[in-house]
């Protein structure tokens, strides 16, 4: 079990070193990306009265979506690498009742 419990922070380390990298690695690309589009920095707080409201919705929606999404991929990575390097999931990763054919009938 202690080794089980090793594994399982070294995975929670290794994900979130990837997530945080890839994060920051998104964000700079962001900033560029809306720069070179508007022509403009990025709002450095959306909720700033100063910012227009158009402005801070999208740059919300946008750098919130992109983060999300490259940290969501940099853990599935982190994940396949972990089940590479060991043979099986991280115990964080096990079946959570996903497969379809054991869900339960709908109900009208």
């Amino acid at each position: 079990m202690a080794s089980q419990d090793s594994s399982s922070k070294f995975f929670s380390a290794f994900s979130l070193v990837a997530a945080i990298g890839a994060a920051a690695i998104a964000k700079k690309g962001l900033n560029t990306t809306w720069r070179a589009t508007t022509g403009k920095n990025p709002p450095t707080n959306p909720a700033d009265p100063d910012v227009g409201l158009g402005e801070a919705v999208m740059w919300a929606a946008v750098s919130g979506t992109m983060i999300g999404v490259v940290r969501m991929l940099a853990a599935r990575r982190a994940a396949g690498y972990y089940a590479k390097s060991t043979g099986h999931l991280p115990p964080q990763l096990a079946k959570d009742g996903q497969d379809a054919s054991k869900a339960p009938a709908a109900s009208s």
